[in-house]
């Protein structure tokens, strides 16, 4: 295999410090001992963490996003494996966030159900459908269904035939398109900013309230805690189960 001389090395370099260097940013202003964002700072605190803790609006909408994005990817895991046949579930991603946010809003107040976490979740659900109807198709297309009417001529009822041959066949699709769901769930802002209400506020509304009021570095602590989780857990989840094992499918 031929490899990258100089300036594709360098090209890799600077594509990747262009990458990180946002990252970057929000960790160390994270750390700031000044009441607002400060870059660069005279010491280092712990102070935005603890704000956390002490923020109950921060952590109930954490935990509302955690209970609506495991929903709504759930629900969306649970709509797509049986669409995968069809692309008309795909057709979400075609709208713009904004109008969908809009139309969500006018129908959900037709209906009376504004500031309702289920009504919350089922607009969720409509906009995580298609990434998750888009692994589980590429697992789909190209099935061999000859094990499936295996099991059928033994005397395995369809619901059996697919919860033991089909479904470990497309596993790989289902739990990639699983992951996508919850993190388009638990990352939506445009759409979710027009349906959430002071009692339904997930975290990415109540991130962008904090930053609309106030200057302080709070913000930018709870991004490092998101970055830094999420890092620690596929960290984990790859030294127990194997990333690759996970989404693609390949054995270690």
């Amino acid at each position: 295999m031929k490899q990258n001389g100089f300036w594709g090395l360098l090209f890799n370099a600077l594509f990747l410090a262009l990458i990180l260097a946002p990252l970057v940013v929000v960790i160390a202003a994270a750390f700031t001992d000044k009441g607002y964002i400060s870059m660069p700072f005279d010491g280092a605190s712990l102070r935005w963490f603890r704000a956390i803790l002490q923020n109950e609006d921060i952590v109930d909408a954490f935990w509302l996003s955690m209970r609506l994005a495991l929903v709504a990817a759930t629900l969306g895991v649970a709509l797509a494996v049986p669409a995968a046949l069809t692309g008309f579930f795909l057709s979400p991603m075609m709208i713009p966030a904004v109008v969908l946010g809009i139309a969500f809003l006018r129908f959900l107040s037709l209906l009376g159900l504004g500031g309702s976490f289920w009504a919350l979740c089922a607009t969720h659900v409509i906009i995580v459908v298609p990434y998750a109807l888009r692994l589980a198709l590429s697992s789909a297309i190209g099935l061999d269904r000859d094990a499936e009417r295996a099991a059928l001529s033994c005397g395995a009822s369809r619901l059996t035939a697919f919860r033991r041959v089909v479904l470990p066949m497309i596993r790989t699709g289902v739990v990639g398109g699983w992951v996508l769901s919850f993190i388009q769930s638990f990352d939506e802002l445009t759409m979710t900013i027009f349906v959430a209400t002071p009692g339904t506020t997930p975290l990415p509304v109540a991130m962008y309230n904090q930053i609309a009021q106030t200057i302080d570095p709070l913000v930018a602590s709870v991004s490092t805690v998101l970055i830094v989780g999420t890092v620690a857990l596929m960290l984990v989840l790859d030294r127990m189960v194997g990333l690759d094992r996970v989404l693609i499918g390949e054995t270690r």
